[in-house]
């Protein structure tokens, strides 16, 4: 359905005054206000009410709006730069191994959830899903790559497996929008993070020291920034977005000579361009961290990559068609109990091993929702841990079509 504005200056405006008027309320000292957020997080609602807006207001949508491309393109390798500047090595691995288990208990949820949740629908509801059996697990052998590794990796899964396009085009919209909703759930977890900690028994001093530490570093340097400093931090930022686009280009060309042995290796996520802009953003901005541009976090660094991060995550909820949800009832049906079983799965982990609900939180979206999204939910925590979201989501590239095709190879076997 065509959306009752098309114009991304008129859309980008509207998701701008979205923000600001959910920041504003969010800052509010109304009671009314301060209750609803208390249980509604902010961060959340950047996600959701664009969401709304889309469907069923149909006054905007992703379908139509290229500002989902620019914020992938340009907003989220600038907030990975910033967001990377201030950060603390002997921090991260102070957290220790149990951020790494609990990425590792989310790739083992996708993988066992994707057969179990496949047999479940099917048996509970034979006619609701017209695909035939064969259809039906090629075409969710791409969830299974897209929720361990990303696009690329989905991608590779669908030509492995030789889904029907059409097939493929449902299933995407199952992936995003079970995703999505998934994210949104863990986004509202980081908000009474202290209540399912206390649950789960994780020991936090170790996020909690990190924390604190680059706080204090950041009140340290932190002085009123003239023009003079906003241009230098503009600069880094979109210097790292030029440099990571710069060896994008030259890296994926020179390794289509190499796609055979790439592809043989599973490992078709280093053909994605997308894969090495994040990489390498990534890495400029932890190579600046041990430089002097890491005293621009006194000049807000951190907060703009966070504006950028907001409004990433506006271009993101407004690709989420509710509506179609309706239309796949099997399929989401599938979805969503596949979605249980990785949840069920991560929480048992946690409890098991006492981990903090932030290394499920994040360890779980860096599988399923890559590095576009990974530090969203890592930043919800706080903006200072939002390369730990980013360093795991790139894992999960490298993990992505293998863990697909064992997936796959077991949701063939419950098909018969």
């Amino acid at each position: 359905m065509q959306p009752l504005i098309t114009n991304d200056a008129v859309v980008l405006g509207i998701l701008l005054a979205v923000l600001a008027a959910i920041f504003v309320t969010s800052g509010s000292n109304s009671k009314g206000w301060r209750n609803f957020y208390k249980v509604v997080p902010a961060l959340l609602m950047c996600y959701f009410v664009p969401a709304l807006l889309r469907w069923p207001l149909g006054l905007i949508s992703g379908d139509t709006s290229k500002l989902d491309e620019m914020a992938a393109d340009y907003l989220l390798p600038a907030c990975l730069v910033l967001l990377c500047l201030n950060i603390d090595f002997k921090g991260i691995l102070n957290l220790g191994p149990k951020a790494l288990i609990m990425f590792l208990a989310g790739t083992a949820g996708v993988i066992l959830g994707g057969p179990v949740a496949m047999l479940t629908v099917t048996k509970l509801f034979p006619g609701l899903i017209s695909a035939t059996p064969d259809e039906l697990w090629r075409g969710l052998s791409t969830i299974a790559g897209s929720w361990i590794g990303g696009g690329a990796n989905q991608l590779a899964m669908k030509n492995i497996y030789q889904v029907n396009d059409n097939l493929f085009a449902v299933v995407v919209v199952v992936d995003v929008i079970v995703a999505n909703i998934w994210m949104g759930l863990l986004l509202y977890g980081a908000s009474v993070t202290k209540r399912i900690d206390n649950w789960l028994g994780g020991d936090t001093s170790a996020i909690t020291e990190l924390k604190h530490k680059l706080e204090a570093y950041q009140e340290k340097v932190e002085r009123i920034p003239v023009v003079k400093d906003l241009f230098v931090m503009l600069a880094v930022a979109f210097g790292g977005v030029a440099i990571s686009n710069l060896f994008a280009d030259a890296i994926v060309p020179a390794l289509e000579q190499h796609s055979a042995a790439l592809e043989a290796w599973r490992l078709t996520a280093f053909n994605s361009r997308f894969f090495w802009v994040v990489v390498i953003a990534t890495t400029v901005g932890m190579l600046l961290s041990f430089t002097k541009a890491r005293e621009l976090e006194g000049v807000g660094a951190s907060r703009w990559g966070s504006i950028f991060i907001y409004l990433l995550v506006a271009t993101i909820g407004m690709k989420m068609d509710l509506g179609q949800v309706f239309s796949n009832l099997g399929l989401f049906a599938i979805g969503i109990v596949w979605m249980i079983i990785h949840a069920g799965i991560m929480i048992g982990t946690a409890k098991l091993i006492k981990a903090p609900f932030f290394f499920m939180a994040v360890g779980s979206q860096a599988n399923i929702g890559g590095a576009a999204s990974a530090p969203i939910v890592a930043s919800a925590f706080s903006p200072s841990l939002a390369s730990v979201g980013v360093l795991l989501a790139v894992l999960g590239y490298a993990l992505g079509t293998y863990g697909g095709i064992i997936c796959a190879i077991l949701m063939k076997g419950v098909a018969g």
